[in-house]
């Protein structure tokens, strides 16, 4: 009996245990057998969009105008009117010199002027009179023509104490020195009471045109053709200044037109320069300065765009995976255009890729035309949060 008893208690226990042990599989082991899992993808819709093209090159920022202020005359430096840093308009005075000596040369050549003219009266009136007396022989020739002369070298000495004054007040007109263009002064070299030379290497400051500024650029030669057409467009090509290389991590300085290209190609490096103007109102661009420019070459109009990824690269042409159900299919495709942010795609047969077409985004590696996928979420997973009990 014992034994028995036993028995049937060990066959209860086996019971239990299988029934626990069924409780914890999972359905699918426990119960019906699951198919193949797909592949997991991310995928991406084909978008149909304007697509502005480029081409790019790495510039720097010039002035239109750029001005090391000097003195035309020697002379101390008796006053600076203007401050480091500081916007002068075109003519507004910015220093002065000495101007006393040449103030009294001035003087002096204007009394001489005052005296050669008066001697010039009289010698114009004793002329006329002997004129008048030599119809009658009442005066020799030789005194007419004396007194012709006479007058002739005075006429000639009033002629040159005018242009003594006139050189007098060009020199005067350099002790005041004034900005030659509209721009910012920048670091002074001089102080006030300093000896000034025309033979000084440095000059007194400088003035920097900043609103309207350019960008001199450079680009490969067989760009030249497209920079021809854009030159000579209906409406000026659009020129984009970014701080660093990434159109959209790099930040927009400004946008300007293309002005110019130059007028021959560097031998040594293949490459052609040109220039764009930008306005600079908010003195985003400084000279000097090196910036990415971009181009606009074109813009395509109703493009279907994809991101780089999405396009492979088979052994003879370009291909997509598109999803078909549960499944994908390869499908050949022209790149149109392609940088570091998308691509143009068109389907060989052009049926083949619309806008809204589902493609893979990544995993292709793993795929083959046929493969099921199981496609993920681009959602982030939700967060838990935790509170901590005081």
């Amino acid at each position: 009996m014992r034994t028995r008893s036993k028995l049937v208690v060990s066959v209860l226990a086996l019971v239990v245990v299988a029934v626990a042990v069924k409780g914890f599989l999972p359905k699918s082991a426990a119960g019906k057998s699951t198919g193949p899992v797909g592949i997991p993808v991310h995928v991406v819709a084909v978008k149909q969009q304007d697509v502005p093209r480029y081409i790019s090159g790495i510039g720097t920022v010039l002035s239109l105008h750029s001005v090391v202020v000097r003195t035309q005359i020697d002379g101390v430096l008796t006053q600076l009117l203007v401050k480091e840093g500081q916007w002068v308009k075109a003519g507004d005075l910015m220093a002065q010199i000495d101007d006393r000596a040449i103030r009294a040369s001035l003087d002096q050549a204007k009394a001489q002027l005052g005296q050669s003219q008066a001697q010039l009266h009289v010698a114009e009136v004793d002329l006329k009179r002997y004129k008048v007396l030599s119809v009658d022989d009442g005066v020799s020739k030789q005194t007419l023509d004396q007194q012709q002369a006479l007058y002739d070298q005075l006429k000639a000495t009033v002629l040159g104490n005018q242009a003594s004054i006139a050189a007098a007040q060009v020199q005067l007109s350099y002790t005041q020195i004034r900005s030659p263009v509209a721009g910012r002064v920048g670091i002074r070299t001089v102080d006030a009471g300093n000896f000034l030379r025309v033979s000084d290497a440095q000059g007194l400051f400088s003035v920097t045109q900043i609103d309207p500024i350019a960008v001199e650029f450079s680009l490969p030669q067989n760009l030249l053709p497209t920079l021809q057409q854009l030159l000579n467009g209906p409406t000026p090509a659009l020129v984009n200044a970014y701080l660093s290389d990434h159109e959209q991590t790099g930040t927009l300085l400004a946008q300007g037109q293309l002005r110019l290209i130059d007028n021959q190609v560097s031998a040594t490096t293949g490459t052609l320069r040109a220039k764009a103007e930008f306005a600079n109102g908010g003195q985003t661009l400084w000279p000097g300065q090196l910036v990415t420019v971009k181009v606009q070459t074109t813009v395509d109009k109703d493009a279907l765009v994809v991101p780089p990824q999405v396009v492979q690269r088979g052994l003879e042409q370009y291909f997509v995976y598109r999803v078909n159900g549960d499944a994908v299919e390869s499908v050949p495709v022209k790149v149109l255009y392609q940088d570091s942010e998308l691509n143009i795609i068109q389907g060989v047969a052009p049926a083949d890729i619309q806008a809204g077409t589902v493609l893979i985004r990544d995993g292709q590696s793993r795929l083959k035309p046929g493969a099921k996928i199981e496609v993920l979420s681009d959602e982030p997973p939700p967060v838990t949060t935790v509170q901590v009990q005081p």
